[in-house]
């Protein structure tokens, strides 16, 4: 039976092959403004502003994201962190520069195209999980490997080890309402990995959650990308995420930049 323990007391348990996984290194924010090959980059952002009406949200954003980092985004409510998450992800388009996705310019692909490209390549994990009612937590699991064309065993198959990994084995055939937010929000982790995505954009992913459980779902998240060697890009309030991060950066009047740890 495979090990189990947990980095802290009263964590939640995570599989010891998850916890041994890679640390990756903090790197630091370019000051040059020249960009690395973009084969390099999993996330290109050059010069981007966005701006509604008159009302300037981002400014002269530059940002270049490696693969496997983990970058975590900090403001006030309101300051353009979800915002910016929709830019990276093709949701919503700037209003200039240039924002490239695993090498991919966003502004020169077809809405048919960025939408393949998030479906493949993007994982996403809600503050309000946003998992399907009907659907049991397996079926939920499943959902993104279904419209990856991934195979039922091979579903299957993953849904298992995530379930297991997330210390929620027992939890496949239930349906969302019958878990806590603490325990759908590991459900929407799972989901959001199950595909393998490049990249996982997590925007407030503990806000609805009190203080402890909060804990247990930033550690399992951070666990569980670095095991797959995924670039993670998390927008949040919480300061308990900083430790775990490898760059922490802050949207101060419309501007990116370096926080303070």
């Amino acid at each position: 039976m495979e090990e189990v323990r947990t980095e802290r007391k009263g964590g939640s348990p995570v599989p010891s092959r998850i916890l041994a996984s890679n640390e990756v290194r903090a790197r630091s924010f370019g000051s040059s403004g020249e960009f690395m090959q973009a084969r390099e980059l999993h996330v290109r952002l050059a010069k981007v502003s966005k701006a509604y009406d008159s009302h300037v949200v981002l400014a002269d954003i530059d940002l270049e994201v490696r693969p496997g980092e983990f970058v975590v985004i900090v403001g006030r409510s309101g300051s353009g962190k979800s915002t910016l998450l929709n830019l990276i992800a093709g949701l919503d388009f700037p209003s200039s520069g240039e924002i490239q996705l695993l090498g991919q310019s966003l502004t020169e692909l077809t809405e048919e195209q960025r939408a393949k490209l998030r479906c493949h390549s993007l994982g996403f994990v809600f503050q309000f999980f946003n998992l399907i009612p009907t659907l049991t937590v397996a079926e939920n699991i499943r959902l993104p490997m279904a419209l990856n064309g991934i195979a039922k065993n091979e579903a299957k198959s993953r849904t298992n080890t995530l379930l297991h990994d997330l210390a929620m084995a027992e939890c496949g055939q239930r349906f969302p309402e019958e878990l806590s937010g603490g325990e759908q929000q590991r459900i929407a982790i799972a989901r959001a990995m199950a595909h393998r995505p490049a990249v996982v954009l997590a925007d407030e992913p503990t806000g609805n959650l009190d203080l402890e459980t909060a804990r247990d779902v930033l550690e399992l998240l951070d666990q569980t990308c670095r095991g797959q060697g995924t670039t993670l890009i998390m927008a949040t309030h919480s300061r308990e995420v900083i430790g775990l991060a490898d760059r922490v950066l802050t949207i101060r009047d419309s501007h990116l930049q370096e926080a303070e740890r």
